[in-house]
């Protein structure tokens, strides 16, 4: 059949007309697709740059000097905060690890050593305070680390950490020190604080009592006794008067007996100091008196006295570290260091 002229136009234009609705829902359906469901939220979004992050990150761990240049570059873009620029946010760069739920020691919900928290197990618990060794360390060197746990380990110095405590806690100059960076060790432990919650604690000791201190805190933390704090001594600029006051669980320090030229076994890393404030340091003098260190803590330097976390012989964490070898400043004669136990390099 011959077709119209009009015929013809009329085809055309009909095909002009399905081309346009084509095109019309072509572009609703990229719209529907960009602001819908479909596209990326925005904690995806992060999780996927951090994932690239990591990915370029361990592109470079054969490198050590390129792992060193990303984390100074990332170290000069973080904001300020309470602690040094490194330790905050992903400012670490590669030594940075995410914060998981507790715990992961393997055991059940409910029995001793399962934390006592709001959260269903294997649910996300709310954020835990940054801790700077953790932060700096990050995994850096984890294939050297020790674990008597998940969460109870320990391992060497990472150079980020090794520059975090130079000049505070170990000295400038290494060759004034007790013992080198290699000696030292890391150690990670949970322990319950003063209102029953879990928190993470750190310590740096020698080598030598690193095993000790990670058997030791897990037996505490698996009877959930109670310790304020467990933070480096560098926190507090390396000040041993303001880590008592604040009552903070600390290890290694090189700084001299108190008032004294001797080294203190915190020197080499091989003495321990628990809840100090409630556990002074108390030096009987020559006219009668008593110096105690910290002097705020003069109510609980009388240790015939009932009080929470009084440690003596008959105190958990006194049967503990003797076990160990350790041996306990209570039992001195000339003085009283409640808090402090220490074992021979």
């Amino acid at each position: 059949m011959n077709r119209s002229p009009s015929s013809g136009g009329n085809r055309n234009a009909l095909l002009k007309m399905l081309l346009a609705l084509a095109a019309i829902v072509a572009v609703s359906a990229s719209l529907s697709k960009l602001l819908g469901g479909d596209s990326r939220t925005l904690s995806e979004y992060f999780s996927e740059e951090a994932a690239s992050t990591e990915t370029s990150a361990s592109g470079a761990a054969g490198d050590p000097s390129a792992g060193n240049a990303s984390m100074e570059a990332a170290e000069a873009s973080a904001p300020p905060s309470g602690y040094p620029a490194e330790l905050t946010g992903s400012a670490a760069g590669e030594d940075q690890e995410p914060a998981s739920s507790y715990p992961e020691t393997g055991a059940e919900p409910g029995s001793p050593s399962y934390p006592e928290t709001d959260a269903e197990p294997g649910s996300p618990t709310e954020a835990r305070p940054v801790l700077a060794g953790h932060a700096l360390n990050g995994s850096s060197v984890e294939e050297a680390r020790i674990s008597y746990t998940a969460d109870f380990y320990y391992e060497p110095l990472s150079a980020s950490l090794r520059r975090y405590i130079r000049a505070v806690s170990y000295p400038a100059d290494e060759t004034e020190a007790a013992v080198s960076y290699g000696d030292l060790r890391y150690v990670h432990v949970l322990h319950y604080d003063f209102e029953g919650k879990v928190a993470e604690g750190e310590l740096i000791c020698h080598e030598k009592i690193a095993q000790d201190l990670a058997e030791i805190f897990y037996e505490l933390y698996r009877n959930e006794y109670r310790i304020e704090k467990i933070r480096l001594i560098d926190e507090y600029d390396g000040d041993d008067r303001a880590s008592m006051e604040d009552n903070n669980t600390s290890c290694f320090n090189h700084r001299t007996v108190e008032n004294s030229s001797n080294l203190s076994r915190h020197a080499y890393g091989l003495a321990v100091d628990v809840n100090p404030f409630y556990n002074p340091y108390v030096v009987y003098q020559t006219d009668g008196n008593a110096r105690i260190s910290p002097a705020s803590a003069a109510a609980y330097a009388d240790r015939s006295g009932s009080f929470p976390y009084k440690i003596d012989e008959s105190d958990l964490c006194y049967r503990l570290f003797t076990e160990h070898g350790f041996t306990w400043g209570g039992s001195w004669n000339s003085s009283k260091d409640y808090q402090h136990f220490q074992k021979a390099p």
